[in-house]
């Protein structure tokens, strides 16, 4: 353990659903954080080996994938972490593995955090109608036309739904995953 790290979340294992083109921030900050806490966090894929990122305007690093979809179960996990970018979710949505599995989570009543595009994933599996939400702004249209109530917001909670809108929002976005893991957030 470093002398940043904690053990706040030890038991908790997180899932990051990602695949190619995910906004390089918006996945390695969550994962860091979140096992600076002491959660252990497995990325998930469509694929296994590694994922490549995109950096605000190119491509950005690889990050290992731990499990591919195939081998990853809901019940293996306490929450669902979907990071944005365009390319990423827009990949994901399209892969009926990967909305089911979204699908599944959000109706696990386990914690899903979608930031940025991430809840492009949560459209495609119908699980957003009803719910206060907020995103990146060009995907505020896409939440309000499948029933969700945007909000422009730093960090929005419903139920077991979280959501921000930008890496900007990330402080606020893994503080609040935090919170709700620890059962200390409304």
């Amino acid at each position: 353990m470093s002398l940043f790290s904690s053990d706040k979340l030890k038991g908790k294992r997180i899932a990051i659903l990602a695949t190619d083109g995910f906004e390089q921030v918006e996945l390695t900050e969550p994962q860091k954080f979140l096992k600076n806490e002491g959660a252990t966090v497995d990325v998930i894929s469509l694929k296994s080996g590694s994922i490549k990122g995109w950096d605000m305007t190119d491509w950005g690093d690889k990050v290992d994938v731990d499990k591919t979809l195939d081998d990853a179960k809901v019940a293996d996990y306490d929450a669902l972490v979907l990071p944005g970018g365009q390319i990423n979710p827009d990949k994901l949505r399209v892969e009926p593995k990967a909305v089911d599995f979204v699908r599944d989570f959000a109706h696990s009543g386990k914690l899903v955090a979608a930031i940025c595009h991430g809840s492009w994933t949560l459209i495609e599996a119908d699980v957003v109608r009803g719910r206060h939400m907020t995103s990146w702004p060009s995907v505020k249209t896409d939440l309000r036309n499948a029933g969700a109530e945007w909000q422009d917001a730093e960090v929005v909670v419903d139920g077991n739904f979280i959501t921000s809108r930008k890496p900007e929002d990330l402080d606020a976005f893994n503080k609040k995953i935090e919170e709700k893991l620890l059962g200390t957030a409304s």
